[in-house]
């Protein structure tokens, strides 16, 4: 069987090892009502908390909230191929 990916806007910042862009995303997340303390720096790496346990995202990755509210990383090049900007 094929499937095809169904239509989802997501919201996404991409990490570019910047304290000001870990704000950035610290403030959403206490916009969302989330608890910032899902997310570590850790020199050029974040570890974020997700529904599978933690994961690791480098400088370049983007962090996306995904459909339940969860974060999770994505490379840079998976985004490109899956994601594209939506005129507000």
């Amino acid at each position: 069987m094929i499937y095809r990916k169904k239509p989802v806007e997501v919201k996404a910042i991409q990490w570019d090892g910047s304290t000001q862009t870990l704000a950035n995303i610290h403030a959403h997340l206490n916009q969302a009502g989330r608890r910032v303390k899902v997310l570590h720096n850790v020199g050029e790496k974040l570890l974020i908390t997700t529904l599978e346990g933690e994961i690791t995202a480098s400088v370049g990755d983007y962090i996306i909230e995904g459909v339940a509210g969860e974060l999770y990383p994505c490379k840079p090049a998976i985004f490109d191929e899956t994601y594209e900007p939506v005129d507000q």
